[in-house]
């Protein structure tokens, strides 16, 4: 897979060695790195430029990627590489950084984001990740799908806890995904069981989240916006 990404500061080269070590081929744009920066990923290409100009996103031949990361500090940086990056050249897949969580109702499809991630937000859920039982979090966004990627720690007891994956109805457009026990990940078969204390990933829309939180864990907590 090849991956661009615009700004290389501690959060972009962070990326480009994750992927680099995961056998991606990495571009990493920056106006301003210098002879250090580089050479902490020396790996990777490098291009010294502008990402906000079109040339330069010619230069690096985005049209030619799978995914663009926009990384930098800037938001308004990240939402002008993501829309050049979608409108202009096509980007199967664009990726940014929200840096102010005031900015972030405008990483959406309508700036070519198709994944925000906000560190706040991203701190914030693995906060009550680490904390609570039977609560739903929302873990990240996929803008473009109109979904979501959640978690919820089952409770030690209730309707489900021993059902097979086959014999539960999940809400619609729900898809149960990952199963962590005992600090291992497991891939979801119908054959498998849930247990007290699992935490279950689901990929699900926002219209459904209130639904399966009171499905799995009935009583736990009012509905969002209820309280």
């Amino acid at each position: 897979m090849r991956v661009v990404i615009t700004g290389a500061g501690s959060v972009g080269r962070s990326i480009a060695r994750e992927l680099l070590h995961n056998g991606h081929q990495v571009l990493l744009i920056d106006k301003d790195a210098d002879d250090v920066q580089a050479s902490r990923v020396p790996d990777a290409s490098w291009l010294l430029a502008d990402a906000c100009e079109i040339a330069v996103l010619e230069e690096a031949k985005v049209h030619e990627c799978d995914v663009v990361v926009a990384a930098t500090g800037d938001d308004k940086v990240n939402l002008v590489v993501s829309l050049l990056s979608k409108t202009e050249f096509g980007v199967p897949r664009t990726v940014a950084r929200v840096n102010n969580p005031k900015n972030e109702w405008m990483f959406d499809e309508s700036w070519g984001v198709d994944v925000a991630v906000s560190t706040p937000r991203l701190m914030t859920a693995l906060v009550e990740e680490a904390v609570s039982v039977g609560d739903l979090v929302r873990i990240f966004e996929f803008q473009q799908a109109k979904a979501s990627m959640v978690e919820l720690t089952m409770p030690g007891e209730g309707p489900y806890i021993g059902k097979r994956i086959a014999e539960i109805d999940w809400p619609d457009d729900t898809v149960l995904v990952g199963i962590i026990r005992d600090d291992r990940p497991i891939a979801p078969s119908r054959d498998d069981a849930v247990e007290a204390h699992d935490e279950l990933l689901f990929i699900t829309t926002p219209e459904s989240e209130d639904l399966l939180e009171q499905m799995l864990s009935p009583g736990h907590r009012v509905p969002r916006g209820a309280e």
